[in-house]
């Protein structure tokens, strides 16, 4: 892998539009971001844990983003040092368990 330079990848996204792949930047870094997030779950379990850290989503969105089931992210959560909240509202709890059963559709 090579060094590219922040002028030059400037330079390239500012080009994206007249590619015809995409129809401005910001869809094209928005799928770029999408794209390395699906290959990274590392990376996707620190997004998850870092924002249920600063209280900014709920545990059951951190699930969502990290791809794993609820025992999972505490388990995570756990090895990580992040304490968890406790008062969960009855409608996080549903959309939990709506997310763990596709969670466990997918993995069959």
């Amino acid at each position: 892998m090579f060094d590219v330079s922040e002028d030059l990848v400037k330079k390239e996204i500012s080009v994206i539009p007249s590619t015809g792949f995409y129809r401005d930047e910001k869809e094209f870094i928005k799928e770029a971001i999408n794209t390395l997030l699906a290959a990274r779950k590392d990376l996707r379990v620190s997004i998850a844990c870092e924002l249920y850290k600063k209280e900014e989503i709920s545990l059951g969105n951190a699930c969502e983003i990290a791809s794993l089931n609820i025992e999972e992210m505490k388990e995570v959560l756990h090895k990580r040092g992040i304490r968890r909240r406790v008062n969960v509202s009855s409608e996080e709890m549903e959309s939990m368990a709506k997310k763990a059963v596709e969670l466990a559709r997918r993995s069959r």
